[in-house]
């Protein structure tokens, strides 16, 4: 009977992915509201950055003068931290979704160098997320409904970024050679599917009930903060699995293809968010503003070329390790990676000195007054979707030329 319950939840619920839509609204929704709660954002690569301080730690690096782990606050391990407790939420939440909807599955790629780009990829992609600090969350999705400009800078690099990925992507050295196989291969024996998908069940609701107690255990030792961190990141991490919500995909494919279903959908959860995080501002909310430099736009450029070759962006990379795509364990990697040194160079390279020092941290709020921040802020979201449209539109009309040029020479 509890199976045939599971099962009939399933299929309701989890036989099919979700609308991006409808996700980006909700984690739009979610995002505001945990700003709200904890004061911090929806946000992963600076805990990605507080974990490469920790490895190095464990082999007896002193990291406690670098300056950049002093601004993110090095302290303690993940789990003394709200940000390590959202991202292990996001990690279980998506584990979760994966396996109620019968979507984990061991999966290596082809390819071997797809490990050594991925992490390449991962690495370029961490190493500009935290000189532009923040990610495609805090300086892209919940970074730009903070009214801070820095955010602006990122958006526009990483659409530079993403789009010449796309062009060093063809290149042979990231596709490789075709893979050639004579010959039929031999047939595989059919096994029952009925027992795989009840024990992805029973390991989904194993995963619920940890996630339901971690929370519980943490709300009843008095460390509240960590255990909404907790509920939270599930939240998002099942809203990412269940909408397939990477950034990677969705200017990727607007390059390649003109397809921009999920850009839009992006451009509606920011502008949810946007309205829910000006109500907690108003209320006495602190945004989190960082600073307006060179750096955001440069590490929105790197940003978006690592992602297109790693080939997943912070959220993609994480939801699909928990699909058991065991490659992006190598973007995770690189990500954590590029973070640390990031962290390493931010002084002892003087990346600060070159590329952040000295530029103003612009809180539109403060600089425009609430009608000029709303007003401003929209404006760029509109005009965003007003791009996406347009490389819709001339991706079709360029497809529709093509083809008719091709169909007057076969019959030439």
């Amino acid at each position: 009977m509890f199976t045939a319950l599971l099962q009939k939840v399933h299929e309701k619920y989890f036989g099919r992915f979700w609308n991006p839509f409808i996700v980006l609204i909700l984690a739009g929704f979610f995002a505001a509201f945990y700003f709200g709660l904890t004061g911090t954002l929806w946000a992963v690569t600076g805990e990605f950055t507080r974990w490469g301080g920790n490895f190095l730690q464990l082999f007896g690096v002193d990291t406690s003068e670098w300056a950049y782990f002093k601004g993110i606050k090095l302290v303690g391990e993940p789990v003394d931290r709200t940000d390590g407790w959202l991202v292990m939420g996001m990690l279980l939440g998506s584990l979760f979704s994966a396996l109620i909807s019968q979507n984990f599955k061991w999966k290596r790629p082809r390819q071997k160098r797809r490990w050594v780009w991925g992490f390449i990829g991962g690495m370029i992609a961490g190493f500009g997320t935290r000189l532009a600090m923040g990610c495609n969350l805090a300086a892209f999705f919940t970074g730009l409904p903070q009214f801070s400009v820095h955010s602006w800078l990122f958006i526009a690099g990483t659409a530079i970024g993403t789009y010449a990925g796309v062009k060093l992507a063809v290149l042979p050295v990231f596709k490789g050679k075709p893979k050639l196989e004579f010959g039929a291969r031999p047939a595989r024996k059919a096994v029952p599917g009925t027992q795989k998908q009840s024990g992805q069940l029973y390991a989904a609701v194993f995963v619920l009930i940890m996630i339901a107690l971690i929370a519980i255990y943490y709300i009843a030792a008095g460390k509240a903060m960590l255990g909404f961190s907790a509920l939270f990141g599930a939240v998002f991490g099942l809203l990412i699995q269940r909408g397939q919500i990477c950034f990677t995909s969705g200017l990727r494919d607007l390059w390649l293809t003109g397809r921009g279903t999920l850009g839009k959908a992006i451009i509606a959860g920011m502008a949810i968010q946007t309205v829910g995080t000006a109500i907690f501002i108003f209320k006495g909310t602190q945004p989190v503003i960082h600073w307006a430099s060179p750096g955001a736009f440069i590490g929105g450029i790197l940003f978006g070329v690592g992602i297109v070759i790693a080939g997943g962006c912070e959220t993609g990379w994480m939801y699909r390790i928990t699909e058991g795509q065991v490659q992006f364990f190598a973007v995770g990697a690189g990500n954590v990676a590029g973070a640390t040194l990031l962290a390493y160079g931010w002084d002892h390279w003087g990346v600060f000195n070159q590329f952040v020092k000295g530029w103003p941290e612009i809180n539109l709020v403060s600089s425009l007054g609430w009608a000029g921040a709303l007003l401003g802020t929209a404006g760029f979201l509109a005009l965003l979707y007003l791009l996406v449209i347009w490389r819709e539109n001339w991706y079709t009309k360029k497809m529709a030329q093509k083809k008719r040029l091709l169909s007057k020479k076969t019959t030439a």
